[in-house]
């Protein structure tokens, strides 16, 4: 599920750059094409579209994130138990019984 809000956030990017780019700073933009007198299509409300596109897809990316973060979160704590890092005790050599040690010799 990660990976498809990941995913979901990279499309929403890419479609907010797009949005902004379309738009003029100015307030002109893609609207400012179709002002000069045909107004059959509805141009002049083509700014408000792209505004209200804009906040949308600013909204989807925040929601989606906390969503990303959320299920992230909750994929950590499931594998936390699972350690990458495994510590293995080493067993202490055994001791060899006294019986069997071998005697010194004397220096002769």
């Amino acid at each position: 599920m990660y990976i498809f809000l990941t995913i979901l956030i990279f499309i929403a990017a890419i479609l907010l750059t797009l949005l902004v780019l379309v738009q003029n700073s100015k307030g002109g933009g893609l609207a400012a094409g179709f002002a000069s007198g045909n107004q059959v299509m509805g141009a002049p409300r083509t700014a408000d579209f792209l505004e209200k596109a804009t906040w949308t897809l600013v909204a989807l990316i925040v929601l989606f994130s906390i969503f990303a973060v959320g299920f992230n979160k909750g994929q950590q704590v499931m594998t936390e138990d699972q350690s990458a890092i495994v510590v293995d005790e080493v067993p202490a050599a055994p001791a060899a019984p006294a019986a069997e040690m071998p005697a010194e010799e004397s220096a002769e």
